[in-house]
C-alpha cells in the first residue's frame, strides 16, 4: 500500500505533465510534422519538379551517400573539425573559467566584454577574416611579407583547417566560458570548506573537488559545441566556400550543395538524417562518458 508522501509525489508529478502536455502537444506538431516529411523523402527520389509526387525508392538515397566519396570526405572534415574545436573551447573555457572566477565575481562586467567575439554573427566573421587573411589583399599576409620576406597562405588547400579551427576557437571559446563559469560559481563553498580542512587545497581541489563537480557542465558544453562545429557552414562558406581544393567541404556544405545545386532533394535529406543520427549518437556517448564521472 503506497504512502501519503508516495501518493503525494504521484499527484505532483501529475500536475506536472497536465502544466506541461500543452508545450509538448505544440512541440510534437511543430516538429513532427517535418520529421516524417523528412522521413519520406529521404526514402523517395524527389527534386523540385516533383515535390508534389516523389518515387518511392527505399534506402537508395542512404546508399547513395554512404556510397559517395564525397560525403565520407566531408564527415571525416566536420567530424575532426568539431572534436578538435569541442576539446580545445572546453579546455580553454575550463581554464579560464576557474582561474578568472575570483576576478569575474568582483567585476562582472568583464564577462559582457569576454563575450562580445560569440555576439558577431558566423557569416561577419567569415567575411572579416577573409579580408584579414586574403592572400593578395589581405592585411596579415602583407606585413608578414614585409616583416619577413614571405608569407603563408591562410586560405590554401593545406592551410585552411588550421585556420578554421583557429578562428571557431576564438569566436566560441567565450560560450564555454560563460557555461563552464556559472557551474563553477554555483559549487557551494562548504565543499571547498570541507575538503581544506581534510587538508585538500590548491590544485588537489580543482582534481577532486571541482572537476567531478563540473562534469555535468562539461559534457553538455562540449556536446552543444561538437554538434555546432559538425554541422558549421556559415563562416565556412564565406571564408573559404567549397575552395581549397575542395578540402574545406562540410557536412553542411555537402547538403547544400545536394539540395540547391544537384537539386537532389532525396539525397540531401538522406544525409541530413544520418547527421542527425549521428548527433544522436553523439549525446548518447557524451552522457555515458560523464555519468560515470559524476560525484558520489
Amino acid at each position: 500500500m503506497a504512502s501519503a508522501a508516495d501518493l503525494q509525489l504521484r499527484e505532483r508529478r501529475r500536475e506536472g505533465a497536465w502544466l506541461i502536455a500543452p508545450m509538448t502537444l505544440f512541440l510534437l506538431i511543430l516538429l513532427g510534422f517535418p520529421l516524417v516529411l523528412d522521413i519520406i523523402y529521404s526514402i523517395s527520389k524527389v527534386g523540385f519538379e516533383t515535390l508534389r509526387d516523389p518515387e518511392i525508392v527505399g534506402i537508395g538515397n542512404y546508399g547513395g551517400a554512404i556510397s559517395d566519396p564525397e560525403f565520407w570526405a566531408a564527415a571525416w572534415f566536420s567530424f575532426r573539425f568539431g572534436i578538435i574545436v569541442a576539446t580545445a573551447q572546453v579546455l580553454i573555457g575550463l581554464f579560464l573559467a576557474i582561474f578568472l572566477a575570483p576576478l569575474l565575481d568582483t567585476r562582472p562586467w568583464l564577462m559582457a566584454i569576454l563575450m562580445l567575439p560569440m555576439m558577431v554573427a558566423p557569416a561577419l566573421v567569415g567575411l572579416m577574416y577573409r579580408l584579414i587573411l586574403h592572400e593578395f589583399v589581405g592585411i596579415l599576409p602583407y606585413y608578414l611579407y614585409l616583416w619577413l620576406g614571405d608569407s603563408p597562405s591562410f586560405l590554401g588547400a593545406q592551410t585552411a583547417f588550421n585556420t578554421l579551427v583557429t578562428i571557431e576557437i576564438l569566436q566560441w571559446t567565450p560560450f564555454a566560458l560563460l557555461i563552464l563559469y556559472t557551474a563553477y560559481a554555483a559549487i557551494p563553498n562548504e565543499i571547498r570548506e570541507a575538503a581544506a580542512i581534510d587538508g585538500v587545497r590548491g590544485f588537489a581541489t580543482i582534481r577532486y573537488i571541482d572537476l567531478p563537480m563540473l562534469m555535468p557542465a562539461i559534457g553538455v558544453t562540449y556536446f552543444i559545441r561538437f554538434i555546432d562545429s559538425f554541422r558549421v557552414f556559415d563562416n565556412v562558406y564565406t571564408l573559404v566556400g567549397p575552395g581549397a581544393g575542395g578540402s574545406t567541404t562540410t557536412m553542411s556544405i555537402y547538403i547544400y550543395r545536394a539540395f540547391f545545386r544537384v537539386g537532389d532533394i532525396g539525397l540531401a535529406v538522406a544525409a541530413s538524417m544520418l547527421l542527425l543520427v549521428a548527433s544522436f549518437a553523439v549525446l548518447y556517448l557524451i552522457n555515458r562518458l560523464t555519468a560515470r564521472r559524476k560525484p558520489t
